[in-house]
């Protein structure tokens, strides 16, 4: 798990500048403390720093090159199932020197190309310069675990694993108003692009190369849409998922290093520990984050099936000032506002996890594989929620939040947007009632995805909703998981994102999937007869967080609440209808509504002068 960078010139006489190559590699340092190094020939040069996983010796050093000098590579990620080429390459007269992935996925390239990528099990974002054809080739893992971000700028091409190395660089930073218009309808930006105007993505399942004189094509290496349409009859799902999963743990733990669990005592973490206890993994450290607030707490189960294992229980509560100090320093992390609002909580797991692990498994992707959202619900019957809409004035809908939330989603007439906004806590009415905001994003990647799921699931709201969330809000809970965790210089990897899950799950019928209460049928049945009963039927509380009581009753979020009440974005055109000051004012009061209008606002605000101000203190906006 490292960082990777580079600039690449299209004027071949112009040379790499080491000190600028540096910079933008070394901001990154905490993604990769434990080496670095850079390869520059002539006017391409690329970085690495790294967090040694797989053969922490000197062998793993990157850049990595071809012993024939015609390839140079940085990878990010790991490759799990990489010995098992080894055969094929000694085959071909490929010696293997090290026991590290890295060697293995460049002499894959040299044998193969980019035909290896489908037999590629693993998380990986890497670069190849090709000297002899003087070409760039960059790509990206089939759901996007690990970032890669790219941007043109004066007759040159740079990339890197965070936006914050391109600005360093000297990439101008510059907001996106499509991107600002996406973050508040549908809390952050789907797709290639991002809240800055000339940075961009590479897609997840997706290879770009560049050339020489900047010409670039993009193409898919995999489609989610076609595995799930050529897949195989699963004859018995329950015995198929159990084998697979527990086959998807085991990669998970291939490694040099010690690993870890996030668990939260949910049912997909608590799964993960399952395995590895039913697969008899011993001296396994747990990390969980606890909260004095009984609706938000799951720590008391996360440490009773830890001692059941007999595996190590760590715990932290965040609030107060390190709640505060956490956030500032997600926010920089992340480059974008925070949207999930619980990134300064797996921050400090993931601090606290540092001096006992380098790995953590997550139970992330789940939800979105399996219909674990209770939001999902309303899809089933979209027609009852006319009826549902008209119950918005009673009162005794308006004081149960679920109740609320679900009359003003009611309102929503369209399909279309009932996927597009499902996963959203507030809904074009509401915005253009209380922001005075009516411009809607183009959201051009997201109907191109909505396209596809119904092709898939015609007729199907909640399928196409999975499909939907599959490539958009998952990979927004990818990049908080990468960001928190490298944040703390540890890898996170996710069990439930292995290919085969992704493309089996999606084969199923519904009734695996959506069958009783919490949905996830099919995870339910796998590990009934190896999860305590209280987990299996404890109500869904995932890492949520008291925001309302953070910002009404904490010391230390009063002067920054003063700063956000009289900030500069409400003095722009897009927010210069908002009256920020009545909305805290209300929140102030108990109306815990307020809060969805609230948060992204004030994150934006928290983003805005602890991230933007640090590259560009003289912003303007839009």
């Amino acid at each position: 798990m490292c960082a990777i960078n580079g600039i690449l010139h299209f004027h071949s006489q112009q040379k790499i500048q080491e000190q600028q190559l540096l910079r933008m590699r070394d901001v990154l340092a905490h993604r990769g403390p434990d080496d670095q190094g850079i390869f520059i020939d002539q006017n391409i040069g690329l970085g690495h720093r790294r967090l040694s996983i797989l053969d922490v010796s000197a062998a793993g050093h990157q850049p990595f090159l071809s012993e024939d000098g015609r390839y140079a590579m940085v990878f990010n990620g790991e490759i799990y199932n990489f010995k098992d080429f080894y055969a094929e390459l000694k085959s071909h007269g490929f010696e293997i020197k090290t026991h590290s992935d890295t060697e293995v996925l460049l002499k894959l390239y040299q044998c193969q190309g980019l035909k290896m990528l489908s037999k590629l099990n693993g998380m990986f974002a890497f670069a190849i310069w090709d000297k002899l054809e003087r070409k760039l080739v960059l790509v990206r893992d089939r759901m996007g675990v690990k970032p890669l971000y790219y941007a043109y700028y004066q007759g040159s091409f740079y990339f890197a694993s965070e936006q914050k190395a391109l600005f360093t660089a000297g990439v101008p930073l510059q907001i996106s108003a499509e991107g600002m218009q996406e973050y508040i309808f549908n809390r952050f930006v789907a797709g290639e692009n991002t809240m800055f105007r000339e940075v961009h993505k590479v897609l997840p399942g997706h290879v770009m190369t560049i050339d020489q004189t900047g010409k670039s094509t993009s193409s898919k290496w995999w489609n989610l849409k076609s595995e799930i349409q050529n897949h195989p009859e699963i004859k018995n799902p329950v015995a198929w998922f159990r084998e697979t999963f527990d086959q998807s743990i085991r990669l998970r733990m291939v490694s040099d290093v010690p690993v870890g669990v996030l668990l939260s005592a949910g049912l997909d973490s608590s799964s993960v520990m399952s395995s590895l206890h039913f697969q008899k993994y011993k001296e396994i450290e747990a990390f969980n984050i606890a909260f004095k607030e009984e609706e938000h707490n799951e720590s008391h189960l996360a440490k009773r099936l830890t001692q059941q294992y007999l595996y190590h229980f760590n715990s932290v509560q965040l609030e107060g000032k390190g709640l505060y100090d956490r956030l500032i320093q997600s926010t920089y992390l992340q480059d974008e506002p925070l949207m999930h609002l619980n990134e300064p909580h797996l921050l400090a797991i993931s601090q606290l996890a540092k001096p006992k692990v380098k790995v953590l498994l997550s139970g992330e992707g789940s939800d979105e594989l399996m219909g674990g959202y209770v939001r999902y619900k309303p899809l089933q019957f979209p027609s009852l929620l006319q009826s549902v809409a008209l119950l918005s004035g009673w009162d005794a809908f308006a004081q149960k939040p679920r109740f609320e939330k679900l009359t003003r989603y009611a309102n929503i007439k369209d399909r279309r947007d009932l996927v597009f906004f499902n996963g959203s806590n507030i809904f074009p009415k509401d915005i253009a009632s209380t922001f005075g905001i009516n411009q809607m994003p183009e959201n051009a990647y997201r109907k191109k995805i909505y396209q596809e799921a119904q092709s898939l699931y015609p007729n199907n709201l909640r399928r196409q909703a999975l499909y939907f969330d599959q490539h958009t809000y998952l990979c927004s809970l990818l990049d908080r998981n990468d960001r928190c965790t490298m944040g703390a210089s540890i890898e996170c990897r996710e069990p439930f994102l292995d290919k085969e899950l992704l493309a089996g799950l999606g084969s199923l019928n519904d009734s695996w999937l959506f069958t009783g209460k919490k949905g996830k049928y099919i995870l339910k049945t796998a590990m009934e007869k190896r999860l305590p009963y209280q987990i299996q039927q404890f109500r869904k509380v995932g890492l949520s967080t008291p925001w309302s009581d953070y910002l009404t009753k904490s010391p230390e979020f009063r002067e920054e609440m003063e700063a956000f009440s009289n900030s500069e974005i409400f003095r722009m055109p897009y927010f210069e209808h908002i009256d920020i000051k009545k909305l805290i004012e209300r929140m102030q009061l108990g109306d815990r509504r307020m809060v969805a209008y609230i948060m992204p606002l004030f994150m934006l605000h928290i983003w805005m002068r602890y991230y933007v101000e640090k590259f560009l203190p003289d912003l303007e906006v839009m």
